[in-house]
């Protein structure tokens, strides 16, 4: 099967590309390079011994969309691109509103013209209302941020769209807190400036890039009064998408799965496991809260394995070890290797 990955040399879209590829799936990717590199996909290459057919395409251009669908007879499309930062959405909703929402809406009105009409979409645990237990995929929807009301909005736009129109076949994957790289420390999270996520300013910091993590508020109705998230290794996300892509081709409708590992862990016990992993000392400082985060929050996955045949696998401790690894290896991200041409 051909599959159009959109925003695939990105963090989860380039760990996503390693999986398809390995399961035989034949890969096409497009990305703007906004906030990602080129190297990421040059290194999938080097982990997969596969060339990936790539396009640098921005989906608010539709003609360039077009001539891509006219040019390739693409099958399905993950849909990974947009902006994803929760602070820097509350700082700058019209970019978000814009960008995600419109960027969308053009890769859906080009898949119908060309009768594509199988998606899957990447969501996010930021469209449920803030709980203090496991979140199962019918809690209750309410984003806090413009964000997450850019992903809840998306949601509904392709429910909208089913209805219309049920030979369309979509899984909607909520996932929580993506974090650690590929076990080569090939690919990892490669943020652009101060991390927004956790892991890499706590590996950013344990380098030497960064003088301390910030940790945004402790007085959280949590056991240590920091904020609790169920992290999940990037690579069992990655897996998730291949189950989610081989569920569509036989189911129709509009699914919508978890993927987490069913346990929070606190901002104050990640630091600790990644201190007793690494060896690495992690100096840090309180803040105040960032706006837009919750206390809690955590997935009950049990619907993804029973009906995608789908569990997280990995531990805390493997998420930790493949971030330092990453870190080690690329201490100043995709930039860091001078036989390797850096594309901004």
């Amino acid at each position: 099967m051909r599959v159009l990955v959109t925003g695939g040399a990105g963090y989860i879209g380039s760990h996503t590309c390693v999986e398809l590829i390995n399961a035989n799936f034949e890969v096409i990717v497009i990305d703007n390079l906004y906030n990602s590199s080129k190297v990421a996909l040059d290194r999938v290459e080097k982990i997969t011994g596969k060339k990936i057919e790539f396009y640098q395409i921005d989906l608010l251009c539709e003609s360039d969309l077009e001539e891509l669908f006219k040019k390739r007879k693409i099958e399905s499309v993950i849909h990974f691109a947009g902006y994803k930062s929760v602070s820097e959405s509350v700082e700058n909703p019209l970019m978000y509103y814009t960008n995600n929402l419109s960027g969308t809406l053009v890769l859906l009105k080009v898949m119908n013209k060309f009768n594509v009409k199988k998606l899957v979409f990447s969501s996010s645990a930021t469209v449920y209302t803030p709980a203090m237990g496991a979140l199962d995929e019918e809690a209750d929807l309410k984003a806090t941020n413009p964000y997450g009301q850019t992903k809840l909005i998306i949601e509904q736009i392709l429910r909208d769209l089913y209805i219309s129109d049920n030979t369309w076949n979509i899984s909607i994957l909520r996932y929580f807190n993506p974090i650690g790289a590929h076990k080569s420390g090939e690919i990892g999270e490669d943020p652009d400036g101060i991390p927004n996520n956790l892991l890499p300013y706590i590996t950013q910091v344990a380098v030497g890039k960064l003088e301390e993590l910030k940790i945004y508020g402790n007085d959280y109705p949590t056991k240590d009064g920091t904020g609790v998230r169920d992290f999940i290794h990037v690579v069992d996300v990655a897996r998730g998408h291949i189950k989610a892509i081989e569920y569509i081709d036989s189911s129709s409708g509009v699914s919508i799965f978890n993927l987490g590992t069913g346990r929070g862990y606190s901002v104050m016990e990640l630091v600790s496991v990644f201190e007793e992993e690494t060896k690495a000392k992690i100096n840090y400082r309180v803040v105040d809260r960032r706006p837009g985060d919750t206390a809690i929050c955590y997935s009950n996955p049990s619907k993804a394995e029973v009906e995608l045949n789908w569990r997280a696998m990995k531990s805390i401790e493997e998420m930790c070890e493949d971030a330092w690894r990453w870190q080690l290896k690329n201490p100043n991200g995709y930039k860091v290797r001078k036989s390797e041409i850096w594309e901004s």
